[in-house]
């Protein structure tokens, strides 16, 4: 069983520790069983001191080098050896915990649990950790925790001093990134001449501050301890004052040199006073979570573990959670032994989750822009087939028929081989055997989508969503929605697709079904590109990646990264910014030739060519495109093949050879006429008709826009008032 929240609750006695570990469901338990450890506290303080060292020892960008790293590891597993109980370590290894709270005595405040090493990780990496204090002090009875409001309203203070640029630069990209992404999120930024009237009039105001600057700790009088602003300290007695009879935010972030330190020994009688520390005295006046830095910081991990943070926070993750994955991508991105990960402490409760999730989705817009050309869309349906494979045979192995499994691997080969006759008959076959073997309804509708038969591409698709009804299979039937909407999108019936993302999107997060979650979001920034909708499309897309670049090691998940880095490579086109496009696009061509994908190094070449085109490299853009275009035969992807020939057709006319160009859009309509491909074809139409129109040639223009503008009649309003104005005016 798989639980929720789990609480490690240590208390410091005259001679050792007691501890317990529990569920927090059973908090009510009448009987719940502790262990006690002896160590010895002098040894604990000169580890803890050692700890402080060796982080101490790294270089300007965070760096330890090798031996120190070491000394590290060492330290942190005496600390868990002589602190934790056997019986507690033994239930930390043996029970699968997300979230741990960590209750200990306000003594043990300076002992570095996030940095215990159990021999294989830290504490911190292995759990959503949060330190809750327990402490002699009575909270004044008059605080008062922030209640949820419809609009979460987050204060970024950067650089009060004016002598930070670092700092300032962090306030400006945590607001760049974060504005405006959310209707529920509003963000105010303040900088340079920041005085402590203006805190004081404006932090209750807040759900959400966040602190880049100075802090100072006042080792002989912690009451002087605060943040460093234009006029003075905004310090510990001004916080406890402004706690006394309103609540303060629901988080603060301290992103400063040793604002979470709680005193300059590490254990002390003078508790007491140690708890005026910045830490402490925002716990006293009523915020629930504060997370600040024991050590300094360096400039560009600060920021980065900051975005991650606020992207994981506004993502509708705990805070605990957020906090995991922000040191996990610093040592993705910098290696475990560049140690800012290991700077920042959490005090409050892991599993509590500050941004509330509302609708996910937008509400569809009636209308949309010409149906481009491009390929952002190609890869949608690819391998659907193959990577549903591994995620069903995990479910269903134990129950099919080992011969219904063998045809349908003979299946998914010819499949992948473009041998598309077979593919058919043996999926058909499998099911036959077996008419409750999902995977065969999908590729059947894989295959006869590439065919460009989309009648009987739907026509299996619903087929498998209502065996995934029969069977109660959720996550195939969130599949099956996403292959339906696909077909209706491939069809032009764009608000048909969006119903169907929207239903797999929603039956996903239901289920808490990642993998179809993402490749709903995936489906959902195609179309909402197509739309122009840019920043929604960006939303989606950081979702489904941060889903799927968390999980690539599982086949699927992988699969779903490099389509991800796709629609990014053609984002970034869009917006006309061609070296991060083909920054993208590598990722996922690597990615898509380390799983053998064939299919999807077609769209490669395509959108390759289609950069190279933009920059009038013509020759380059028409070798990728061919090679894209021999891919497509190979596999007898007609709908990919017509689409191949507009494109072409496209690049002939930008190079003034309108011969070519008019051959290629001939070719490319009568492809998409022979499998009834409506997008295509009024794109292909209205191509021709722009290019007789550059050639002088009025008649054949009108003739074929007029061809494109009876097409888009039934499937882009929008495109059709667009030529129907043209027209108008031409006449």
């Amino acid at each position: 069983m798989v639980n929720e929240a789990w609480v490690l609750e240590i208390l410091k006695l005259d001679d050792g520790l007691k501890m317990s570990l529990y569920d927090k469901a059973e908090i009510v338990s009448t009987l719940r069983h502790y262990s006690v450890s002896r160590p010895s506290f002098r040894e604990i303080y000169n580890i803890c001191e050692e700890v402080t060292v060796i982080l101490n020892k790294a270089d300007n960008a965070g760096l330890l080098a090798p031996e120190y790293f070491k000394a590290l590891l060492r330290s942190g597993k005496l600390l868990w050896d002589m602190l934790l109980t056997n019986r507690v370590k033994e239930k930390l290894k043996s029970v699968r915990i997300p979230d741990l709270v960590l209750s200990i005595d306000e003594e043990l405040v300076d002992i570095p649990w996030e940095l215990l090493y159990d021999g294989g990780t830290f504490l911190c990496l292995n759990y959503n950790l949060g330190r809750l204090v327990r402490t002699k002090r009575e909270p004044s009875p008059a605080v008062r925790y922030r209640g949820y409001s419809d609009v979460f309203k987050m204060l970024i203070l950067a650089n009060p001093t004016d002598d930070l640029k670092s700092a300032y630069l962090e306030g400006i990209n945590i607001r760049n990134q974060f504005d405006r992404k959310r209707d529920n999120v509003r963000i105010d930024f303040k900088s340079t001449s920041i005085d402590k009237l203006y805190v004081k009039k404006n932090l209750r105001d807040y759900d959400v501050v966040h602190f880049a600057g100075h802090c100072e700790y006042d080792a002989h009088d912690p009451g002087e301890t605060g943040w460093v602003l234009s006029d003075g300290k905004f310090n510990t007695q001004d916080i406890m004052a402004l706690g006394a009879d309103t609540s303060l935010p629901s988080l603060i972030f301290s992103n400063a040199c040793y604002s979470a330190n709680a005193g300059g020994e590490l254990i002390e009688n003078d508790y007491q006073a140690r708890s005026y520390s910045l830490a402490a005295a925002f716990l006293f006046s009523g915020v629930r979570h504060y997370i600040g830095s024991i050590r300094r910081v360096e400039d560009a991990s600060s920021l980065a573990f900051a975005k991650e943070l606020y992207a994981n926070l506004i993502a509708g993750k705990s805070v605990g959670e957020s906090m995991r994955l922000s040191r996990l991508k610093l040592i993705k991105e910098r290696g475990v032994s560049v140690v800012p990960w290991a700077s920042y402490l959490l005090y409050g409760d892991p599993n509590f989750v500050l941004f509330k999730n509302k609708a996910a989705l937008s509400q569809a817009r009636k209308s949309r822009t010409i149906l481009k050309n491009r390929k952002a869309w190609r890869w949608l349906g690819t391998g659907i087939a193959v990577a549903a494979l591994f995620l069903f045979l995990y479910i269903w192995l134990p129950s099919i028929n080992p011969n219904s499994y063998w045809i349908y691997s003979r299946a998914r080969s010819y499949f992948m081989s473009g041998v598309n006759d077979r593919a058919i008959a043996m999926a058909a076959a499998a099911i036959e055997k077996n008419p409750d073997f999902l995977p065969a309804y999908q590729l059947l509708g894989d295959t006869y989508q590439r065919l460009g038969d989309r009648e009987n591409a739907l026509k299996y698709y619903f087929d498998f969503m209502r065996a995934s009804e029969r069977r109660k299979d959720g996550r195939n039937l969130a599949a099956a929605y996403v292959g339906i909407g696909w077909v209706y999108y491939l069809q032009g019936d764009f608000d048909k697709a969006f119903q169907f993302y929207d239903k797999a999107l929603i039956l996903s997060r239901s289920n808490n079904d990642k993998m179809n979650e993402a490749d709903a979001l995936g489906k959902l920034a195609v179309w909402e590109m197509d739309r122009k909708n840019y920043d929604l499309a960006m939303e989606y897309l950081l979702k489904s990646s941060e889903i799927n670049r968390f999980r690539q090691n599982i086949w699927r998940h992988k699969y779903n990264l490099a389509c991800d880095y796709f629609n990014l490579g053609y984002l970034f086109t869009e917006k006309g910014d061609y070296k991060t496009a083909r920054e993208f696009y590598d990722k996922s061509f690597k990615i898509f030739s380390g799983l053998k994908l064939k299919y999807e190094l077609s769209d490669y070449y395509f959108n390759i060519g289609e950069i190279y085109s933009f920059q009038k490299e013509y020759q380059k853009a028409l070798d990728y495109y061919h090679k894209g275009l021999d891919i497509d035969k190979s596999l007898g992807h007609k709908p990919n093949i017509a689409g191949d020939y507009n494109m072409m057709g496209e690049l002939y006319a930008e190079m003034d050879n309108f011969k070519e160009a008019e051959e290629y859009f001939n070719k490319a309509i009568a492809m998409a006429k022979e499998i009834n491909y409506r997008p295509e074809i009024a794109s292909s139409y209205y191509n021709l008709g722009v290019m007789y129109k550059k050639m002088g040639r009025k008649n054949r223009s009108r003739e074929n826009l007029r061809q494109a503008q009876e097409i888009y009649s039934v499937i882009d309003p929008l495109k059709y008032q667009q030529i129907k104005l043209e027209l108008t005016n031409r006449d």
